[in-house]
């Protein structure tokens, strides 16, 4: 009687819990922005203003000059930024999160394809970043007290941003502005110390090391697949926004400022440290603690807390927002994937695979965004119906619930981003070419298909649709 009584409370405290997080997550369907320039702008300088940005930076210099490093993060940022804030501008204007939004263009049930890849790259963005902040810990740690064990710290640090993703993601939402207000004086410390140190003209004098593989195309590359990579969760985060001009204005600004920003600081660091005589590891945070102490590593330490919160909580919405039904619920979805993020948080040797890692995320999103943009800016006429929220048939059923020409310009963009990337490296690098060609695939199916809509539409967000909720529900 006793075992049955526990039993009984166990699970209605389990279901009181997953009702509280389903009642306080986005759920499915739109959304209406509230926010003005200035808070996205915050949003997203807060967002890209993590140790993973600033790595990156690390990764370029003595592989080219520190100049020419300077030059293509700038146009990359650029580049890459402008996919951004086209997809999240689609976002403002429907309420729709990015996942949400690839069912307009793959079709209701081709959408599970993105998704699946969505999952896969903010995985290993999770991982990478639960890594990160693991080392630098363990160092702290080992330094202290000579105990190391970056594979334990690892771990906890993931376990933490489950918890943190389940209970406190609103608060981390909230807190992240006033993290990056903190790692915005650190990074003045840093470049301070850098250039009172050494002069802009010798960090130009390093001489680069062709042996490490990097070009200037191969670093625009990385630069622009990493704003790829935060391309999945632009509409999230932009729909949010009251206007378009606050978004779009918000996140350009807020994306272009961070990225450059934490990028060259990156690079100026890892220069440091070789005008000091010491050893260019890139991609580890612990060079650069070692130089300028301990108070950035909890800088380090509670950014990418707030970030990875961030990230988890994505992939938990994607996961929930796949269907309009309730069958799939925020609780038991978070623990599944928080297990398994805990699990890959263990695989140490991602971190030597980082710029593989980025190529991947392109290869695999550039065709996505490609052919999302047309799709709602060219060919749908910068309109997605209330259909969208339907679960089977209207106009974005397709065959079967796929659009077979969106998946096959996916598998055509994709496989010629690793061509050009592994087997004959292009003149011009990858992702330009793989975006150009996926887009221009997908404009010429509709053209020749017929399916361009050049009907003039007053804009209409998807929550002033008047049949969106009936839609919603089915």
């Amino acid at each position: 009687m006793a075992q049955d009584y526990a039993g009984t409370t166990n699970r209605s405290t389990y279901r009181r819990l997953a009702d509280h997080l389903d009642s306080n997550s986005d759920g499915y369907g739109p959304l209406r922005g509230s926010l003005g320039t200035a808070r996205m702008g915050l949003i997203w300088l807060a967002a890209n203003l993590v140790v993973t940005t600033l790595l990156t930076g690390t990764l370029f210099v003595p592989g080219v000059s520190w100049p020419t490093a300077i030059a293509m993060i700038v146009l990359g940022t650029v580049i890459g930024g402008s996919v951004l804030v086209l997809v999240g501008n689609m976002g403002t204007r429907t309420g729709l999160a990015t996942m949400s939004l690839t069912k307009g263009s793959f079709g209701l049930r081709g959408s599970f394809l993105p998704v699946a890849a969505n999952l896969i790259t903010l995985m290993g963005w999770s991982w990478v970043q639960a890594m990160l902040a693991g080392v630098t810990v363990n160092f702290v740690v080992e330094e202290t007290t000579g105990f190391s064990s970056p594979v334990l710290f690892s771990v906890l640090c993931q376990l933490l941003v489950v918890c943190l993703a389940i209970f406190g993601h609103a608060g981390i939402a909230r807190v992240e502005p006033w993290l990056a207000l903190v790692i915005l004086i650190f990074m003045a410390y840093i470049f301070t110390t850098a250039f009172l140190a050494y002069s802009p003209a010798e960090f130009a004098a390093i001489p680069p090391d062709a042996a490490l593989g990097w070009t200037p195309v191969v670093v625009l590359d990385v630069v622009i697949a990493t704003a790829i990579s935060w391309t999945v969760l632009s509409a999230e985060f932009n729909r949010l926004a009251r206007t378009q001009t606050a978004g779009m204005i918000g996140s350009g600004v807020g994306y272009v400022l961070s990225t450059v920003l934490a990028m060259i600081l990156g690079a100026t660091a890892i220069g440091f440290v070789v005008l000091d005589g010491g050893e260019a590891v890139a991609f580890d945070p612990t060079v650069i603690v070692a130089i300028f102490g301990a108070p950035l590593a909890v800088v380090i330490f509670l950014s990418v807390m707030a970030t990875n919160t961030m990230v988890v909580y994505g992939m938990v919405s994607s996961v929930v927002n796949m269907v309009p039904s309730r069958r799939i619920t925020f609780l038991p979805t978070a623990i599944v994937l928080g297990a398994v993020s805990i699990l890959g948080a263990t695989w140490l040797g991602l971190l030597d695979r980082f710029a593989a890692f980025l190529t991947v995320v392109g290869a695999l999103f550039i065709p996505v965004f490609a052919v999302m943009i047309v799709d709602y800016y060219l060919v749908r006429s910068r309109h997605y119906g209330s259909d969208i929220l339907r679960g089977t048939g209207g106009r974005y059923w397709f065959t079967g619930g796929v659009n077979i020409a969106a998946v096959l310009v996916w598998l055509a963009g994709a496989g010629t981003s690793l061509f050009l990337t592994y087997i004959v490296p292009s003149p011009i690098g990858a992702t330009i070419p793989t975006f150009v060609l996926s887009a221009l695939l997908y404009l010429g199916w509709a053209a020749v298909t017929g399916r361009i809509d050049r009907t003039a539409r007053s804009h209409m967000h998807l929550l002033d649709e008047p049949d969106a909720a009936d839609h919603a529900r089915h």
